[in-house]
């Protein structure tokens, strides 16, 4: 097989599966050999082998028969030379993966449980409802609609679910896939002609879970079998439980009966952690690395220093203190703040991008559709002084300008009136639904 054979292979991967999977599971990815059914891939470790054979396996393996080769299964090695070239699992042809009395199409990952699930303000309602789900009696809400950006716990949810349905309700047959593989599956029944079997897959179980629903954006033959199955599962009063990146409005090329079908139950955002949550997740990570790194001391401080430094992404906070505890492990030595701010400077350096006001004002008059002249000029009709105090308010919050510095930057205003234009966001947040809906798409959007 030909270089440019496997490059076609990852092209099609990439159409199949999405931008950002394909960045961090399919292009680090080398084909080395393939003979007697078996197509040797060389992976950067055993961790990536191991996810992309039980996740995207039988996908691969079906492109490299389109491009003329004749593969059963995968076997993953760790490139790198003799002493990296361990063969990992090899991975046969898909098969469903039978987790609960009934055939699933994935496992969940018995690490995502409610038990390591960090419970703070900014996801309660979404861990209650989860759990409430988890029971799996009937509910008020179906579908559940779980979003928010990457690394807030959607997916750990999720798994968590589906862990609990497990363990409680062996007797449900509990489907948990994520959208590409839903599209996946779809396309290879229309090719096979297997349509019927493809329904009957879908439509037969008692809860469909489905991960990242955005991925079904522009894929309108897609929606529409999707479409069918939610109305097929909601009449017989099975649950459906949906997780995105985004609520269902803010979906493009999603179809708008799709749309309207997913916000008929209940819609919950994890929001962005805030200090208190980040600490409370450090501290339970380092529960875990007990028995992984063991010896290895932590100096007071360096969690708290962590929790503040690192906002953005949960699964970058965890990273940068496993880092920690990996140097430590190597070097014999304990964890202070000065370790961690010459080991993480790549990631402090990132999470420290300052936001300017500038910036801030862009963005909310662009989301409002307003002249950033108008905004900062001196009219004070409703449809300019409402977004005019968002961004005021927004400039507090985000950057750590002072309440004069902000108001020079509109229009000269006194200080006086900035923290007037604060103070009334502040109130209307609590009261009104599209204002606070408002603040956190334009939060998530600015810290991105």
């Amino acid at each position: 097989m030909t270089q440019a054979h496997w490059e076609q292979v990852k092209a099609d991967m990439r159409s199949a599966i999405g931008a950002g999977n394909y960045k961090s599971w399919i292009e680090p990815l080398t084909l080395m050999s393939a003979a007697e059914g078996v197509a040797h891939v060389a992976a950067p470790n055993p961790f990536v082998g191991d996810y992309v054979g039980k996740t995207y396996g039988d996908q691969i393996i079906y492109h490299l028969n389109r491009q003329g080769m004749s593969v059963q299964r995968l076997s993953f090695e760790v490139e790198g030379g003799a002493t990296a070239a361990k063969p990992a699992t090899a991975h046969p042809a898909p098969q469903p993966v039978k987790t609960q009395a009934k055939s699933n199409d994935a496992q969940p990952d018995q690490r995502f449980t409610f038990d390591t699930f960090v419970v703070g303000k900014p996801n309660e309602l979404a861990h209650a409802a989860a759990k409430r789900v988890a029971e799996g009696g009937p509910t008020t809400f179906n579908p559940l609609f779980l979003y928010g950006g990457v690394g807030l716990g959607k997916t750990h949810l999720m798994h968590a679910i589906a862990h609990e349905l497990s363990e409680k309700r062996p007797d449900l047959n509990v489907l948990y896939i994520s959208a590409d593989q839903f599209i996946y599956r779809f396309i290879s029944a229309l090719r096979d002609r297997k349509m019927m079997d493809f329904k009957q897959h879908f439509r037969s179980v008692d809860v469909l879970m489905v991960d990242d629903i955005q991925f079904l954006e522009g894929k309108d033959s897609t929606q529409e079998e999707f479409f069918h199955t939610f109305n097929a599962l909601v009449d017989q009063n099975k649950q459906l439980i949906i997780s995105a990146d985004r609520a269902p409005g803010e979906i493009r090329d999603l179809s708008e009966r799709i749309k309207s079908r997913l916000q008929c139950g209940l819609v919950v955002d994890l929001h962005p952690t805030d200090y208190e949550l980040r600490l409370g997740i450090l501290h339970a990570k380092q529960e875990t690395y007990l028995n992984v790194y063991p010896g290895v001391e932590i100096a007071p401080g360096v969690l708290e220093f962590l929790a503040h430094r690192i906002s953005s992404n949960v699964r970058v906070l965890e990273g940068a203190l496993n880092r920690l505890y990996a140097l430590a492990s190597l070097v014999g030595r304990t964890v202070t703040v000065e370790m961690a701010q010459d080991c993480l400077s790549d990631i402090l350096r990132a999470s420290d991008r300052k936001l300017t006001i500038e910036e801030i004002q862009r963005k909310v008059s662009e989301h409002f559709d307003i002249r950033l002249s108008d905004m900062l000029g001196p009219k004070r009709t409703r449809s300019l002084a409402r977004p005019r105090q968002v961004a005021m308010w927004l400039c507090k919050q985000l950057t750590s300008r002072s309440l004069p510095e902000i108001g020079r930057k509109f229009g000269k205003r006194d200080h006086t009136t900035i923290m007037h234009g604060v103070r009334k966001i502040d109130e209307l947040r609590q009261s009104d639904s599209q204002i606070a809906d408002d603040l956190e798409l334009l939060r998530r959007a600015l810290e991105d």
